[in-house]
This record gives C-alpha cells, structure tokens and sequence, in this order.
C-alpha cells in the first residue's frame, strides 16, 4: 500500500501542465459559490446606492458617449437611437473589462489565502466571472427597458430583431472564456513583472476603441484597417449581439467563428501558463 492511500486529500503538482481538474472543482463548488457572494456584496459595500451603481454607471456613461461621440464627434450608429446603440456595446465591454481586469490580479490580490491553505486556484477567477453576470443581467435588463420604449412608443416597430438574438447566451459565454483567458495569463505573468498590471490598465483602455463599441463597423471603409479590426475577437461578437438585438451590424459566421477559436486557444495557454506558475508563485509574490 502505498503511502497517500493512507489520506483522504494528496495535494501534488499538476502532472500535466494543459490539465483542468473539473472533478476537483466541482468539490469546490461551495467555496466558488461562496467567493461568488463575496465578490457581489464587498463591490459596494458602504456605499449609499449600493446595487443602483450597476445601472448609473452605464446612463451617464451613455449620455457621456452621446455628447461626445455622437454630438461633438457626429459618428454615425447606423441609424439606430444613440442610447440603444451605446448601451449595446457598453453592456458586453462593461462585462468583459471587469472580468479581465479582476482577474488579472488572481495571484497577486489572494496571495495571503493562497499560501494558508490549498483550495484550486482556479476557483477564484472562474468565480469572479460567474459574480460578473449579476452586473451583466441588470446592465442588460436595462438596455430591454431601453429598448421597449424605443420600439413601443417612440419608434414602434423600426427596430428589427432577429433569431440570432438567440445567440447570446453563446456570446457570454465567449465573453467570459476570453476575459477569463487573458486574464490568468496576465495573473501568471503578474507575479513576477508588476509593470504588467499597469500596462494591462492601458491596454484595455485602448482596446475598447478597436472594437465596435461607440462606432458601428460599417463606418471603417478601409479595406486594411477593417481588416486589422476583424482580428479582434470581440469585434464578431459585439457585432453579432448587434445584428440579433437591434438588426444592424456586420454580423458573420466566420468572425464568430475566429472569435470561438481564439478563446479555446487562449484559454488552454493561459491555463497551461497558470497551472505552471502556481507551483512556485509564492516564492515571487
């Protein structure tokens, strides 16, 4: 008999660096849903609105966008209500930059708890996108409280929607592999360079102009540029949440396509770099 057999729990290395174990996180539901709740009530604890931040952020971040970019700026919305058109957007790049930005910080933020006791790390950074889809749900439900008073009383019946609004519980899901991707990669390489930490908070601010979120694709004439922009992989998702929700965008099965498989390659280096880096990440941090 060998020695472990002796033990409930043998907490090792991981034997293979690409290895998820979905069993043990399953264990650990509890412990998930548990961060869950934590990440939710510690956002705005002490604070006086509380929850009511999930939807004054977007409105004046709304009304913010429809003076600058829509009246000084004058860029079109392919026709479609200012409001509606930048709440489309803002609702998926909301979800997506705080998924990215919390958990990017995994190893840095949790390294007291981490080096207490063992639970799998990956824990913690799939609960902070699982925490993110309350923010999601109020920030959507307002956009269809936009949208029905759109389509009701000011404009009845001018906005088309189609079947591949279906699609959206597929586009969070991209969202959330993409911003849970790039976000243990960046937690992995946050451990040993902390520059990364402040070039992620600029490369994030940056990245939100190179995808379609207060301009329609349709407005990028060069054949170039449209192309540079077709290789980020939000620009097919937002895009197609567009197209199925509102009838306009540039929506194609080929730039969801690309989108998908850049997350299932992205995620499996980021958990192959994650994996690697929580062996001895204590040492660093």
């Amino acid at each position: 008999m060998k020695e472990e057999d002796n033990w409930t729990t043998v907490i090792k290395p991981r034997e293979k660096l690409l290895q998820v174990d979905f069993k043990e996180l399953w264990r650990y539901r509890d412990l998930t849903s548990l961060f869950v709740r934590r990440n939710i009530t510690t956002q705005y604890k002490q604070t006086i609105l509380g929850p009511l931040w999930y939807i004054i952020q977007p409105v004046i971040t709304v009304i913010m966008y429809m003076v600058v970019f829509g009246g000084i700026a004058k860029i079109p919305t392919d026709g479609l209500p200012q409001p509606l058109f930048y709440l489309s957007g803002i609702c998926l790049w909301q979800y997506f930059n705080d998924c990215l930005t919390k958990t990017s910080s995994t190893f840095t933020a949790n390294a007291g708890i981490f080096g207490k006791v063992y639970f799998p790390r990956m824990v913690v950074p799939i609960s902070t996108v699982i925490s993110n889809l309350l923010r999601f749900a109020i920030q959507f439900g307002l956009f269809l409280v936009v949208y029905a008073i759109y389509q009701l009383w000011i404009i009845p019946g001018q906005i088309h929607t189609n079947w591949y609004a279906l699609l959206l519980p597929l586009l969070v899901v991209m969202l959330a592999g993409l911003a849970l991707g790039f976000g243990i990669l960046f937690s992995s390489m946050t451990t040993k360079y902390r520059d990364m930490s402040l070039l992620l908070d600029y490369f994030v601010r940056l990245w939100m102009y190179a995808t379609p979120v207060i301009y329609p694709l349709s407005t990028i004439t060069n054949a170039k540029l449209r192309f540079v922009m077709s290789l980020n992989p939000l620009t097919g998702i937002v895009e197609a949440f567009k197209y199925g929700m509102l009838g306009e965008g540039q929506f194609s099965w080929g730039m969801l396509g690309y989108s998908f498989a850049f997350m299932a390659v992205l995620l499996a280096v980021g958990v192959v770099i994650f994996n690697r880096v929580q062996r001895t990440f204590m040492d660093t941090v």
